[in-house]
């Protein structure tokens, strides 16, 4: 059985308080197919903020959590999935196209439920992954900053799998230029996540404060 508490207590002192440009450094723990029972040891060893990529898991698992973690979401999301997420949501990490942006407004100005989200950023231009295209960033944020009911809270992204780190620390150097050039008008903006089990360290130290980890935390998923 993994040690999910050591892991914890590990990360927790390993991953620096603050990033170099002084900002906390949030984790969040990526729950995709852990049991209830598994993601409560999480918090209890002191995870604060849990993130789901499936709706589903995210509906079956709502109830069963104790704690008072916040909840965020990390995947691909549907439109018409919305509904079971809004308004139990601390976090929408994946806002990675237009209508989607609309239509979490729409439902969310109809439930007086403001949501706060950050915009999917496509940084390594990967034909696999969703998001706005880096040079569509500002736009991005213009056009979506001006919804009802939604608040950018910051930048999201996934750096490519590469075993080239000078590529990789480019590329999250690069996102954290987007951010620190939107932060400048946005001051609402507070969150740059950045950063999976295999990359975070070079994340942080490239500027991302809010790192997603899973399998650092729970082991190889089964």
């Amino acid at each position: 059985m993994t040690d999910i508490e050591s892991n914890v207590k590990r990360l927790l002192s390993e991953i620096p308080p603050f990033n170099p440009q002084g900002e906390r450094v949030d984790l969040v723990a990526a729950v995709k197919t852990q049991t209830p029972e598994d993601i409560d040891r999480a918090v209890a060893a002191g995870i604060k903020m849990i993130a789901d990529n499936h709706v589903q898991e995210f509906r079956d698992k709502y109830d069963l959590i104790h704690g008072r973690p916040q909840r965020h979401f990390i995947g691909y999301l549907q439109t018409n999935k919305i509904k079971y997420l809004l308004g139990k949501t601390d976090l929408y990490h994946s806002i990675d196209r237009y209508n989607l942006a609309k239509e979490l407004s729409k439902r969310g100005a109809a439930a007086g439920v403001t949501s706060d989200i950050l915009i999917e950023i496509n940084i390594g231009g990967e034909e696999s992954k969703s998001g706005f295209a880096p040079e569509e960033a500002d736009r991005a944020v213009e056009t979506i900053s001006a919804l009802p009911a939604l608040r950018i809270k910051g930048l999201m992204a996934m750096l490519p799998e590469s075993d080239d780190e000078a590529l990789l620390r480019r590329l999250a150097t690069r996102m954290r230029g987007i951010y620190d050039g939107l932060k400048a008008t946005h001051p609402d903006f507070e969150h740059l996540s950045i950063g999976m089990s295999g990359d975070w360290r070079l994340c942080v130290e490239c500027g991302s404060n809010m790192i997603r980890l899973g399998t650092a935390i729970f082991g190889q998923r089964k």
